[in-house]
């Protein structure tokens, strides 16, 4: 399905308009910059073992918890003035939170081995998005009409992970009503990548992306409807998992699912090692957990694994950048050198209209025929819809309370609407053949976006490059974003892995293997400008 005449046209005129676009927003915002900030080098050792780890020395006594939380309160308030990826923290209740853990270790009768059944996570940090509840800290989402919200509970991944002896520290910042690629809102300002601060953790997840990475946390919590999990974790060079829709609760996170959002949006598990994705995830999912069969054993070489390189030439996305397509090729021989298996290339013309299938099925009105709550109207809440229209002209002056990229959501949302009988087919035939190829035992190696973490505001001149993990929410399978090292701008590279329905656990055995072989997780360098590619 080579791209027609007219699309190649349509291409060229909207890349000329965003390379005009971007070269007006160069020459009025940009401002040369010297002597780089740094994020400051981990000196504490406790920052650097997993969370499954920390439980174990935990309750061994080998630490107590009191002495991780305060290690990471520490590194908290030394990154986060140059990230500002936290929003609101709860140090003291945690300190004291961590002291009870340490008295009820003390005066277990059990050992070790109940408290791992019982608390698997006991004592151990935890981050999470601010727009999930959590009792007592502000749930806002970014937008400034709701800045005295405050949730009364907790969502229920987040119970379900304090129930399993986490202690929360902070909430963390996102895009603006959690719809749009960089975590930046008029509530709590901007977050920052800690390999490149000039640059962007990506959203809506990217303050807990950006915390993860700089070492401000061993795991944390996030959503999915687009890739919010994904690129903040590809962004930012750390592990995440968007898990089969209807598994763990969506629950009093804000903006609510309507529509048919419920369908495409994962709450799933974020880290920086990989061992720790699992054991998350099975707590995450509560009594729902035996649907993914997590406790099976995964052998790798009995897996079937493809890759597609790319979307085969959308005119709405950027090519994919020689150093991920060189990188995803890695993996592949690296599988085959190790394992013996044989990787596949596989190409799904329907993957060219990525975007249009997620705007279209995004739309779609819910069983009841009710339509999903319109975004002008989550960003007025608790009071009126706001009116993009004049949000963009106070926006011109300085005086909206929305960014740029909230209100050309918004304005966006005026268009009509796109559902057709041809991109519905599509759909479907997509869904019909990646079903079909993976089946219970296959593995798929996809781009997780185009390029790099992009400069800051950058993503609103290629807007749509998301479609690269969007499509998989609308197709409802499980995707687990991997590092794979850094290029050589010391900026993390990455590659999602994608199975079938209720296979999680596949993605999930993959993830350990790339962990090992590629290095996982770097902690951001001192010198961005002599490291060298994996």
């Amino acid at each position: 399905m080579a791209p027609s005449g007219m699309e190649r046209l349509q291409k060229l005129i909207y890349d000329a308009f965003v390379a005009i676009c971007f070269a007006i927003y160069r020459f009025v915002f940009a401002r040369p910059t010297e002597n780089k900030r740094k994020i400051p080098p981990v000196s504490n050792p406790l920052l650097a073992v997993s969370a499954t780890q920390l439980a174990g020395r935990i309750r061994r006594r080998e630490v107590s918890s009191e002495e991780v939380v305060q290690a990471y309160i520490d590194r908290i308030q030394q990154v986060n003035p140059l990230v500002n990826a936290v929003v609101k923290d709860r140090f003291s209740a945690a300190l004291q939170e961590a002291a009870q853990v340490d008295k009820l270790i003390d005066e277990e009768p059990g050992g070790e081995e109940v408290l791992a059944d019982r608390l698997p996570f006991l004592g151990v940090p935890l981050s999470v998005k601010e727009s999930f509840g959590l009792q007592g800290m502000p749930h806002t989402s970014g937008i400034v009409s709701r800045r005295r919200v405050v949730a009364s509970v907790d969502a229920p991944p987040v119970a379900l992970l304090k129930r399993a002896g986490a202690i929360p520290l902070d909430v963390t910042n996102t895009s603006e009503a959690c719809m749009w690629a960089e975590s930046h809102n008029h509530l709590y300002g901007i977050t920052s990548n800690p390999y490149d601060l000039e640059r962007m953790p990506g959203g809506s997840s990217g303050g807990e992306g950006s915390l993860l990475a700089a070492a401000g946390a061993v795991i944390g919590l996030g959503s999915d409807i687009g890739g919010s999990i994904r690129m903040p974790c590809f962004f930012n060079g750390v592990f995440g998992h968007k898990t089969t829709p209807g598994v763990v609760s969506n629950e009093n996170q804000y903006p609510p699912c309507t529509g048919r959002h419920d369908e495409y949006t994962s709450t799933g598990p974020m880290c920086r090692y990989a061992e720790d994705l699992l054991p998350m995830l099975k707590i995450m999912a509560g009594p729902k957990a035996h649907m993914l069969s997590l406790n099976e054993k995964v052998e790798l070489k009995k897996l079937r694994f493809f890759t597609v390189p790319d979307d085969g030439g959308s005119p709405l996305t950027s090519p994919v950048s020689e150093e991920l397509r060189r990188i995803q090729r890695k993996v592949a021989e690296r599988l085959e050198a190790d394992l013996g298996v044989s990787i596949q290339e596989a190409r799904f013309p329907e993957l060219r209209y990525s975007f249009r299938i997620w705007d279209a099925y995004m739309g779609l009105p819910d069983k009841e025929g009710k339509p999903p709550v319109s975004f002008a109207v989550e960003l007025g809440e608790p009071g009126r819809p706001v009116w993009p229209v004049w949000e963009a002209l106070k926006s011109m002056l300085g005086k909206s309370d929305h960014t740029v990229a909230a209100i050309s959501v918004a304005l966006l949302e005026k268009r009509p609407a796109s559902t057709s009988i041809f991109l519905v087919g599509l759909k479907e035939k997509l869904q019909k053949d990646v079903d079909e190829l993976l089946g219970p035992d296959g593995v798929l190696f996809y781009p997780s976006h185009p390029r790099v973490a992009p400069k800051h505001h950058h993503a609103l001149f290629r807007p749509l490059d998301f479609a690269y993990t969007g499509i998989f929410n609308i197709l409802g399978l499980p995707v687990t974003q991997c590092p794979l090292g850094l290029n050589e701008e010391g900026l993390p590279l990455g590659v999602q892995v994608v199975s079938g329905k209720l296979q999680d656990r596949l993605p999930l055995a993959v993830a350990l293997y790339l962990e090992k072989a590629f290095g996982g997780w770097r902690e951001p360098p001192a010198n961005v400008h002599k490291m060298k590619m994996v």
